[in-house]
């Protein structure tokens, strides 16, 4: 069965960033049926502070690390801070990436964050994909900013919906099958359109 894990770097209980990654996770898994797993980065902040000094993480750690290591696709969920990521969340994946710089290699990765206002949702672009674009992984094209004022409002289930749709197209081949046909277009040029999400399988098949 495909695995797709979420990281959350909420830290209060309930979290925005945690329903964030639980609704990308449901409609992605309602695309594909894949196995689900929840990482709250919050319950490992001890263990990674041990890491960074000890060079050793402890048994919860470890099998979080496995976790995303073993995945076959990820949404990656942090609340916004100082117009970034939280500094818990780039830690988790510090230690990932001193343990195995190949862990997210070729990776289908969704990037999500919340925040207060719509302003901060420019971290998408200028922190998030190119921390993850250093670390090789595929991001999906569509990432997800929910401000406070999103909840509830139009426009966050269409996105949730679109961003889920393009990386259940990836998972698949992630998962060594052969992708579901995307949906094309004929332009009257007689140029035919290919879904950049089916392209990028492409390149990973």
């Amino acid at each position: 069965m495909t695995k797709l894990v979420v990281v959350s770097a909420g830290l209060s209980v309930p979290s925005s960033t945690r329903l964030l990654g639980d609704r990308l996770a449901a409609a992605t898994a309602a695309h594909t049926g894949a196995e689900v797993r929840v990482i709250e980065v919050r319950d490992l902040a001890v263990e990674i502070a041990h890491n960074l000094t000890s060079g050793f993480p402890g048994p919860a750690l470890a099998a979080a690390l496995d976790a995303v290591t073993e995945a076959d696709g990820l949404i990656v969920v942090t609340p916004v801070f100082s117009a970034s990521y939280s500094g818990l969340f780039k830690s988790f994946f510090d230690v990932l990436g001193a343990r195995d710089q190949d862990a997210l290699a070729g990776k289908p990765v969704l990037i999500a964050a919340t925040g207060g206002t719509a302003r901060h949702s420019l971290v998408l672009d200028h922190a998030l994909r190119p921390l993850f674009a250093y670390l090789r992984a595929v991001v999906v094209p569509t990432g997800v900013y929910a401000a406070s004022e999103d909840w509830g409002a139009e426009g966050l289930p269409e996105r949730v919906e679109r961003a889920a749709g393009e990386l259940a197209a990836l998972l698949p081949a992630a998962a060594g099958r052969p992708a579901p046909p995307a949906a094309r277009r004929a332009e009257p040029d007689g140029f035919t359109v290919v879904p950049f999400e089916e392209q990028l399988a492409a390149l990973r098949g």
